[in-house]
């Protein structure tokens, strides 16, 4: 195992400082969703890690739409139980929001991503990752007038250290 991506290394710790920061401002405890988040985690990971090893040879967005398209069976059935009764009631912005997420934040970010992935190394890229609940809380801040606390900048700062040792790390 390499530093990098040791329990002790930076992203370890980087990992500890997010779970630590979601115990302590949501429940004061581990809930049933946290460790189905965490399962989410581990899958996710994984995808990347065999995504990213893919990516190498087939190229991102080849990657991305055979996993769209493996996917597509199990998730169908939920999306068909979800679906409203009626599509004419939805504002047009809904369908926007709709095209814009499917389209450009789960289909073509994602030809970036896995292209990233497979250039400069799962270990090292995915260290970004640890910064997205920072930054959905910035938007949060920005667009929504939510409030920011001690805590949470602090926290961010320590997870912002970890990813930045973490790229400057060796990896064996």
């Amino acid at each position: 195992m390499n530093g990098l991506a040791s329990p002790f290394g930076p992203s370890g710790l980087g990992s500890m400082l997010v779970v630590g920061y979601m115990v302590l401002q949501g429940s004061g405890g581990l809930q049933l969703a946290d460790l189905a988040l965490l399962a989410a985690v581990a899958s996710a990971a994984t995808g990347y890690a065999v995504g990213a090893k893919l990516a190498k040879t087939m190229g991102g967005w080849q990657v991305i739409c055979w996993a769209l398209l493996l996917a597509f069976p199990f998730i169908l059935a939920p999306a068909l139980a979800a679906r409203p009764t009626s599509f004419v009631n939805f504002p047009v912005e809904v369908y926007g929001c709709f095209l814009y997420l499917a389209l450009v934040s789960q289909l073509l970010a994602f030809f970036v991503w896995y292209k990233g992935l497979a250039l400069g190394g799962v270990a090292r890229v995915s260290q970004a990752q640890l910064l997205q609940p920072f930054i959905t809380i910035t938007a949060s801040v920005t667009l929504l007038g939510e409030s920011l606390d001690t805590p949470t900048i602090l926290c961010a700062l320590l997870v912002v250290c970890s990813v930045w040792l973490g790229k400057k790390m060796p990896i064996r």
